[in-house]
């Protein structure tokens, strides 16, 4: 097996050239004036001092790029896996304590370790039992309650809770405590983001500037309000008169550190790692599959559990909190120009400089812009259309995306994610159940087969073709049954029944079973039943076992050839 398959980054760097060097330094250098303030706020969501965050954009990048496979994807710190640190973490300590701090680490450290190993065993496939819906209204939801958790910041009261109603109820509490000054500057900064992500793109491309160059300086303004509110409340003295600011940052790199050994609070964060990994995973692979199929790449869903699980370890083991691919980065990666994983490598050494020469800087930063800039930068996450789709297509699904909202909104992301799992599972087991069956005629003339409740085909009185348009297994043998068994007193005259097996990928031992029952059932009404259109792989399986051995009837490779062997004459349906 080919060493690139474990180590994507021997793929590219034998080639990489000086042109490729120059268009990931480029986008490097835009990422990180993003990443500054962005990493600054997510810290500030998890509940974590600020220089976390940037501890979290360093390591983390250049593990990713020796070990994910996506060209383009850039990880750190994002919003959704920030709220959720804070949510784990809260019902255990004091925010802001060593506790909870090294509780971070540990999230961090665990979460990387269970996606190394889904990753060497291959088990990314366990994202796929989190539904769209689900996945999209927990992103909605959190995004609202992400929002909520900063208007605190924005009024200038403090508000905690895992929740909306908690957050509001505290807000409305606190409301005439409110700090005018905080809420002036928090109301200016959020206007002039809001400006700077939708009026100033348009305004660039009309004074002649590229649309894409457009948006990307448009992305710059969260940078422009850091500085701008910081330098503001060194020259007027606004932490004098009331204003709060980040305080004093640890500078420096970070050091390698060692995740607490207490089984303990392994035991009591394991759910919520497991929960994180899961959802971290499912948003990176979202994202890294989007912009690679803009360039005709791949990615491969378990090299990236490798990737991302080293890149949790390696935030981890640097101090930093769990990370994963964010979709506002990546693009702005992508859109940069970024050709290769060693753009990430350029932004940590950027994010790095920033860490060692800005901290002095950032001390002055007030707390109410961090809160702007995560408000403007979350809302783009609560989905409205998607929720409306939902609906107009499948009312079940629409079902399990307004329980997972409402328990996120109600109760806590946990809750939510957990009801968005057991939620898609029982629609998943629910549908295949009650798998869509069909009798089938002939159409005339032809060698094709419809529904004979939808087409004009032709039918035979001794004959019923039944097409199952679902794999077989456990949850939907008895359903077969049962089906058949109606079929048999529906049809006097039946001789012969073909199960059309065209949809069928797989029978489990339960459904074998089933099988052997209706083919003996059969037997005893007079009725023989034959199989055709089998799978290769399916066909493999039942060879030497007592289906086929005592099978009543025959096993074709067409519809049509058991058609023109068992079909007495044909009368229109």
């Amino acid at each position: 097996m080919k060493l690139t398959r474990f180590l994507p980054v021997l793929d590219w760097l034998p080639t990489y050239s000086p042109a490729t060097f120059s268009s990931d330094l480029v986008a490097a250098l835009i990422v990180t004036v993003m990443l500054i303030p962005q990493s600054l706020a997510y810290a500030m969501v998890a509940g974590l001092p600020p220089q976390v965050g940037l501890y979290a954009s360093m390591l983390p990048l250049v593990a990713y790029g020796i070990f994910g496979s996506s060209r383009t994807l850039s990880v750190g710190p994002v919003a959704i896996v920030s709220l959720m640190t804070a949510v784990a973490l809260g019902k255990l300590f004091e925010p802001g304590s060593e506790e909870y701090l090294a509780g971070a680490i540990v999230l961090a450290v665990m979460s990387g370790l269970m996606l190394v190993l889904m990753g060497v065993f291959r088990l990314g496939f366990l994202a796929n039992f989190l539904s769209h819906p689900v996945i999209s209204g927990f992103i909605s939801a959190s995004g609202v309650v992400i929002v909520a958790s900063q208007l605190g910041h924005l009024f200038g009261v403090s508000v905690s809770g895992d929740n909306l109603l908690a957050l509001l109820g505290g807000l409305v509490d606190q409301w005439r405590d409110s700090h005018g000054l905080t809420l002036a500057v928090g109301t200016g900064t959020l206007i002039f983001l809001i400006a700077g992500r939708y009026v100033l793109p348009s305004l660039l491309v009309k004074a002649g500037v590229a649309a894409n160059m457009a948006t990307l300086l448009s992305r710059t303004t969260p940078l422009i309000a850091v500085t701008a509110t910081t330098l503001l409340t060194w020259a007027l003295g606004l932490e004098q008169r009331g204003l709060a600011v980040v305080g004093d940052v640890s500078g420096g790199l970070p050091a390698l550190v060692m995740p607490s050994l207490d089984l303990g609070l392994w035991q009591q964060l394991m759910v919520s790692a497991f929960l994180i990994s899961v959802v971290g995973f499912v948003e990176s692979v979202s994202v890294g599959q989007t912009l690679a199929a803009k360039r005709r790449q791949r990615i491969d869903p378990d090299q990236e559990l490798l990737g991302l699980g080293t890149a949790n370890l390696a935030s981890g083991f640097s101090g930093g909190m769990p990370v994963t691919g964010g979709f506002s980065r990546s693009i702005v990666n992508f859109e940069a120009g970024a050709e290769t994983p060693a753009a990430g490598f350029y932004t940590a050494i950027g994010i790095a400089l920033a860490t060692v020469l800005m901290t002095p800087v950032i001390a002055l930063l007030p707390v109410v812009t961090l809160a702007a800039t995560i408000i403007v930068a979350v809302v783009t996450l609560i989905d409205i259309p998607a929720i409306i789709r939902t609906w107009g297509y499948s009312r079940p699904d629409f079902m399990a995306m307004l329980a997972t909202i409402a328990l996120t909104l109600t109760n806590s992301v946990e809750a939510g994610i957990l009801a968005g799992v057991l939620l898609s599972l029982g629609l998943f087991l629910y549908r295949t159940s009650r798998p869509h069956s069909a009798v089938v005629g002939r159409v005339p003339g032809t060698e094709h087969f419809r529904n004979v409740d939808r087409y004009q085909v032709e039918t035979s009185p001794e004959l019923v073709m039944l097409r199952i348009d679902e794999s077989l297994y456990f949850a939907n043998a008895r359903f077969l049954e049962d089906r058949v068994l109606e079929l048999v007193s529906e049809h006097p005259r039946l001789k012969n029944l073909v199960l059309v097996c065209a949809a069928v990928n797989l029978i489990d031992v339960s459904a074998l079973e089933s099988l052997e029952t209706i083919n003996e059932r059969l037997q005893d009404s007079g009725v023989r039943l034959h199989l055709s259109e089998v799978k290769g792989p399916v066909m493999d399986r039942l060879r030497g076992t007592a289906l086929l051995e005592n099978l009543s009837g025959n096993i074709y490779l067409t519809s049509y050839q058991a058609w023109k062997a068992l079909a007495v004459p044909a009368r229109p349906q």
